[in-house]
């Protein structure tokens, strides 16, 4: 028997988790491998067959402002999951991203069980996101080997001494076959020449408060420019549903908020369909961009955390969205902070509406970043890594 932890939080993870299990199976299956799962993330890990310790998904924050309430919560569950481990030792442990979080576990375990391998899968994006002009890392204390989804992931931590086996993009998995738009448009009842427009907010809470009001406004600017623009938010956890509901109902959108479980059920239709989305910051870029979906990008943090970020932390970048980062150079529209106003992303989602150019420009722009992001069979190339690296 082979007791695994997998460690993760916010939505993003949960997801990520739940295909790492999936593929985990399937490799203990081919290896006759009796297997325990216990997990730190979300429902969708759940479902896939984990055990849940603890639901981390609703507990990821960016910014020290944004983090405070989530302090106690954090404590209380830390308490309780440091039981349980210390009764079931595992004989593996995989992170994936939720920096915070996974360094101070990885350290704990790392001290409790120093024998037992840490494997960090989807590292935090340090490689674009040091702070200052410091290039070291806290992953390299406790991880015995980094599972690298980018190659310039890779190239970062193998030049400070990391193992690293480069796997590529698990997203890739999920769209070896894509949906035919004709027949997702009809089964979201788009009409004939109507266009889709995703509003793609949140996978934390604190986005629904600084995101979500300023893209219902741009949707509502958007409709009233296109009467027949149809909108649709997919909620990424449930309890973000009453809260996107009232955000479009407060900017006077006509559109609908789907379910969690709606939205993991019509993914591959929405982005089938969409003409467009206007959203944050993260994953869901690189989904977009592997399903050919035009989109423009914002994020905003609390004017506390921007400030301290900026003149403390000394807190630069080039780009935020992966999509950019990777192709080093601004491909997808960014509006950060002050920027991020709805008449900015109007004027921004204009071109990628109405102009063929401009959408062409940008899905030769998704062809050139899926070359970089490896092939499929991702998620069973790290099972297996993950598995040969376990003392069974």
């Amino acid at each position: 028997m082979v007791r695994l932890l997998i460690s993760t939080g916010e939505v993003s993870g949960d997801l990520q988790g739940s295909l790492l299990i999936q593929a985990l199976q399937r490799e203990v299956e081919r290896r006759s491998l009796p297997l325990e799962l216990m997990a730190l993330g979300g429902p969708r890990m759940q479902a896939s067959g984990a055990e849940l310790l603890a639901d981390t998904a609703p507990m990821g924050a960016i910014g020290l402002w944004e983090a405070l309430p989530l302090v106690l919560p954090t404590l209380r569950l830390q308490s309780r999951v440091d039981h349980v481990l210390k009764q079931r030792p595992p004989d593996a442990v995989v992170l994936i991203d939720y920096m915070g979080a996974n360094v101070r576990l990885g350290n704990k375990l790392r001290r409790w069980f120093p024998r037992v391998p840490i494997i960090y899968y989807i590292a935090p994006q340090e490689w674009a996101w040091r702070f200052g002009d410091g290039g070291t890392t806290q992953l390299l204390s406790f991880t015995d080997r980094i599972l690298a989804i980018f190659p310039v992931e890779a190239e970062f931590y193998s030049q400070r001494g990391a193992e690293v086996t480069w796997v590529g993009h698990p997203l890739l998995d999920t769209v070896s076959v894509l949906p035919d738009r004709q027949q997702a448009r009809e089964r979201l009842g788009l009409k004939p020449g109507q266009r889709l427009l995703l509003l793609l907010p949140a996978s934390r809470q604190q986005e629904l408060r600084y995101l979500m009001p300023t893209l219902a406004k741009a949707a509502a600017l958007l409709q009233q420019r296109d009467p027949s623009l149809e909108v649709i938010v997919p909620a990424g956890l449930a309890s973000f549903e009453k809260s996107l509901q009232e955000a479009l109902e407060a900017a006077a959108v006509r559109g609908r908020v789907l379910s969690a479980q709606q939205a993991d059920e019509l993914k591959p239709m929405l982005y089938a369909a969409a003409d467009l989305a206007l959203g944050k910051s993260g994953t869901v870029n690189i989904e977009m961009a592997l399903r050919g979906v035009p989109q423009v990008v914002g994020y905003k943090v609390s004017r506390i955390t921007a400030f301290v970020a900026r003149h403390f932390l000394r807190f630069r970048v080039d780009h935020i969205s992966p999509v950019n980062l990777l192709l080093k150079e601004r491909l997808v529209p960014e509006l950060l902070q002050d920027e991020l106003t709805a008449e900015a992303l109007v004027q921004a989602a204009i071109p990628l509406l109405e102009d063929p150019a401009q959408r062409h420009e940008m899905l030769e722009g998704y062809r050139r970043l899926r070359q970089t992001l490896g092939v499929p069979g991702v998620t069973d190339r790290a099972a297996k890594e993950i598995l040969d690296l376990t003392k069974t």
